[in-house]
């Protein structure tokens, strides 16, 4: 059976901090969740693998997919490194709250701690309120006696570095980057396939039992990488009708694209599947072999590797994210 533009069904999470905006902003209106906080668009994280929605391979979970098409889906060399497991979790997040403070562990860590991937991620802002900030970093030189300092004395806002963001901010978390999102955000969000995360502060939550939530403090003082950055946001520019990078790493690539007229895209050269994220407009996408898939706003499309070249024709202003693995 040919592959084709593939879409999936959204795996929603509901969360303490979530709210509506999934729902109302990127169409996940058929969500039964009061809360919903994540869409996890694109998975093959054990337990939340991503099964497909569209065309005659719909049913069938992406794990499924990579055992039959091996490297037409994902590319050779990405089948080769990965095997089974796809190697990107693509996500939306909505938070109506602040999220905990946390950190996430490296490649090595991971490894040894948990036998799974690290995670390294990145965030592309869609909306924002009024206000609206992230946390990302250090604001200052701190060690790790510092830090255990400020986090025993309740003061670890004191050295943490806050963000205004807005529609288009950028930012690159690499593992072992402290991090938060805060109250009023809905992004796009790009990591390596791991669920591991360590939360450090949960600013004195409790749950609708009146518990509060786990936190993992010694474990993240290991993985927390404590250099301080002069700047942590990703600058870049944007073109329109013309693929921009924003984020280029070990592990993904992502670029932004506007675009109010017919793309053609050549993929030949790619040794990978691409992704996009539509984040806003909506567009057709033509296959080599004439099949055509049309994309609204919130909906997310794996393009497999064997299709090399395909056209996008948006209707009227489109913006989307594209990734892939170089």
């Amino acid at each position: 059976m040919s592959l084709y533009p593939l879409k999936f069904q959204p795996i929603l999470k509901d969360k303490i901090w979530g709210g509506s905006k999934l729902k109302t902003v990127l169409n996940k209106d058929f969500s039964p969740l009061p809360n919903a906080g994540e869409s996890w668009e694109i998975s093959g994280v054990e337990g939340d693998i991503s099964v497909v929605s569209n065309g005659n391979l719909a049913g069938n979970n992406l794990e499924e997919l990579i055992e039959v098409y091996m490297g037409d889906l994902v590319g050779d060399k990405v089948y080769d490194q990965f095997g089974m497991e796809f190697p990107l979790l693509i996500k939306f997040i909505d938070a109506n709250d602040v999220l905990s403070i946390q950190v996430h562990p490296d490649d090595e860590l991971s490894k040894e701690r948990h036998n799974a991937f690290g995670k390294t991620e990145m965030w592309y802002v869609i909306e924002a309120d009024k206000g609206s900030e992230l946390i990302v970093g250090f604001n200052q030189e701190v060690d790790k006696a510092k830090y255990v300092a400020k986090l025993e004395e309740g003061k670890l806002e004191e050295i943490l570095n806050n963000e205004p963001v807005k529609k288009g901010s950028c930012f690159f978390i690499p593992a072992g980057r402290v991090h938060a999102i805060g109250k009023g955000i809905l992004l796009a969000e790009i990591q390596q396939t791991s669920d591991v995360t360590y939360r450090m502060y949960d600013w004195n939550r409790t749950d609708d039992q009146g518990n509060p939530r786990e936190l993992h403090t010694e474990l993240a003082v290991d993985a927390i990488d404590y250099s301080f950055e002069k700047k942590y946001r990703t600058d870049y520019e944007t073109e329109i009708n013309k693929s921009k990078e924003l984020v280029r790493c070990p592990y993904f690539t992502t670029n932004t694209l506007e675009f109010d007229k017919q793309i053609e895209k050549d993929y030949s050269q790619l040794d990978s599947f691409v992704i996009y994220m539509c984040l806003d407009g909506d567009f057709t996408i033509e296959s080599e072999d004439g099949i055509t898939t049309e994309v609204t706003k919130g909906e997310t499309v794996l393009i497999p590797a064997a299709l090399e070249n395909v056209i996008l024709f948006p209707k009227g202003k489109t913006e989307i994210l594209e990734v892939y693995i170089k």
